[in-house]
């Protein structure tokens, strides 16, 4: 859930290996859009994710293709989100001698293994598995910058989604370690201090987790005989109540999963006949 969204240009050089192309597509979890990054310095580069397929991301990669007198000779894809690789099928009609890799590949699509590198003039790529977000989820360590491409576990602005958020936060951890620079996002702004966004995330999970707790040993629920049963909504309606109700049922998938890895831990239980949640008095003796 981002704020007020910074601006960000259609087309930009961030440092001398990384120039930025916005997917053309923005939106409520696109944020300013999906970010592609085109990587190196040479007349043959790597580009990271190719947006969702709109016609306007094509064209601004072919303009930046002209005015850098360059190709791309193989494409990576951080995960399977439409958003991310919707615009494969562009690409390849631009140059079909582009290779293209993601991890838990489909046909056509080669592999990405853990710690596998691509390599380009100027330009150092280690690949990095991080599940949580998607399970083939991959960030990218840039060697020469010591910076990650984060994909979507980390963005630019705002908060991300994950399908587990154990397997999340072990990632996260994970990802704190590999640098000390900047972070390049799969949706958002430049984070500068790629490390200390990471861990603001982790620290963000276990407030969220907190607060999940704190709610579950209220006394004054209003919807629940038994007043230390709480359905999930209830509790978003909670945690959430200075953000817009629009936003509600997106926040409710986060604070199930959370949900789902307290009852994991054995802090609290699940009622499924009545889908309540309540604290599991049992852990507290």
């Amino acid at each position: 859930m981002a704020a007020t969204l910074i601006p960000l240009p259609e087309i930009e050089r961030l440092s001398s290996q990384v120039i930025r192309i916005l997917g053309g597509n923005p939106g409520k979890f696109a944020l300013q859009g999906t970010n592609t990054y085109l990587v190196g310095q040479g007349p043959h580069r790597l580009l990271i994710d190719t947006g969702e397929g709109k016609p306007a991301w094509i064209q601004a990669l072919k303009s930046v293709l002209a005015s850098e007198k360059a190709t791309i000779d193989k494409a990576i894809l951080t995960h399977w989100h439409p958003d991310h690789v919707g615009g494969v099928r562009d690409l390849l009609e631009l140059s079909s001698k582009v290779k293209i890799y993601k991890n838990e590949p489909t046909e056509g699509v080669l592999n990405i293994s853990d710690g596998q590198k691509f390599e380009t003039t100027g330009a150092t790529l280690r690949a990095f598995h991080c599940p949580g977000h998607t399970t083939d989820h991959m960030a990218l360590v840039l060697e020469e910058e010591n910076a990650i491409f984060t994909g979507d576990n980390v963005l630019g602005q705002g908060t991300t989604v994950f399908e587990d958020l154990t397997t999340y936060m072990q990632s996260l951890h994970r990802m704190s370690s590999q640098v000390s620079g900047r972070a390049y996002p799969g949706h958002g702004p430049v984070i500068e201090d790629g490390k200390g966004k990471i861990l603001e995330y982790i620290q963000h999970r276990k407030e969220r987790e907190e607060q999940v707790l704190a709610v579950l040993g209220r006394e004054d629920n209003e919807h629940s005989r038994n007043t230390k049963c709480w359905k999930s909504m209830d509790i978003v309606k909670i945690i959430y109540k200075d953000y817009p109700e629009n936003l509600h049922a997106p926040a409710e998938k986060g604070v199930l999963q959370i949900l789902e890895k307290l009852a994991k831990e054995g802090k609290i239980v699940y009622n499924e006949s009545e889908d309540r949640w309540s604290t599991n008095r049992k852990a507290t003796l």
